[in-house]
C-alpha cells in the first residue's frame, strides 16, 4: 500500500504518528502519552482531513 499511518514510540517514550507515502514521511504528529491517543489522532485525520481547507501563506 502506498499510503500508511505508522504509530511509533520516540526517544522520550511518547507515541507519535507518521504518515508515509511510498515510504517517504509526509508529516508527523506531536507526542502523545498513550497509544490510544495516537490512534485517535489517526481517526481524526481520516474523518476530518478530506474537508480540510488549504491555506496558502506564500
Amino acid at each position: 500500500m502506498a499510503h500508511t499511518f505508522e504509530i511509533y514510540k520516540d526517544k522520550a517514550g511518547e507515541f507519535r504518528v507518521r504518515f508515509k507515502y511510498n515510504g517517504e514521511v509526509m508529516f508527523a504528529t506531536e507526542g502523545y502519552a498513550s497509544k490510544s491517543s495516537a490512534q485517535n489522532a489517526i481517526d481524526s485525520i481520516k474523518k476530518n482531513g478530506p474537508d480540510a481547507e488549504v491555506v496558502d501563506n506564500s
